[in-house]
């Protein structure tokens, strides 16, 4: 078994990844700013259901196919950023008009939509691919004995990290998109910055990566 100072030293390596605003961030204060609070919180659990089968799938070795294979590698990074362009592209569609009712005070967006829509961001993430690829297997003891038993394990250490740090973005955007509700125009501004947000960061995902 994994040595709780080796667990420590993991989920520290962890926190300071994943406190460092990424694709995964910016996501959740899409979705907050252009959804509110619950969408966010439900993408967040996507996000996290998501990344953790990016770690099963690579502790069953599934992983060193995308870590090996550029085409797989760069058709999944495509897969992702077009996703999120598509979301931002219909965040703006739906959302660009000043309006004094919040969009989730209107039916609420499908919870297992939002969730759905938040594992296909976290399974086509490359950067999750090559977090759990490349960082994950330096912690396991082969001496110990089942390696995927134990990639899974530590695998749940960033998912909670990320789970937790995720929902006080998604939170905090969600509250200042509350703030803004009593006047139209801001809350316009705010909307139309989540679907922006989405698509820059869907931009970013496709321009960026292995290119060998």
């Amino acid at each position: 078994m994994v040595s709780v100072d080796r667990l420590l030293v993991f989920a520290a390596m962890s926190l300071v990844i994943i406190a460092v605003p990424g694709p995964s961030v910016l996501f959740v204060v899409g979705r907050a700013l252009a959804h509110g609070k619950r969408t966010a919180l439900t993408s967040v659990l996507g996000n996290a259901i998501g990344s953790y089968l990016v770690a099963v799938a690579v502790a069953l070795g599934i992983g060193a196919v995308v870590a090996q294979s550029l085409v797989v590698f760069t058709a999944i990074k495509l897969l992702g950023a077009s996703y999120l362009i598509y979301l931002g592209i219909k965040a703006l569609r739906s959302n660009g008009r000043p309006t004094s009712e919040l969009p989730a005070e209107v039916p609420p967006r499908g919870g297992w939509r939002a969730l759905r829509e938040g594992v296909v961001v976290g399974v086509a993430n490359p950067k999750t691919f090559v977090f759990f690829s490349a960082v994950v297997p330096q912690f396991v003891v082969p001496e110990v004995g089942g390696a995927a038993v134990q990639m899974l394990l530590l695998g749940l250490i960033p998912v909670g990290i990320a789970l937790v740090s995720d929902s006080a973005w998604g939170l905090s955007a969600a509250k200042a998109r509350h703030w803004v509700a009593s006047a139209p125009r801001r809350l316009a501004r705010v909307q139309r910055v989540g679907g922006f947000a989405m698509i820059g960061l869907g931009l970013s995902i496709a321009f960026t990566g292995r290119r060998d």
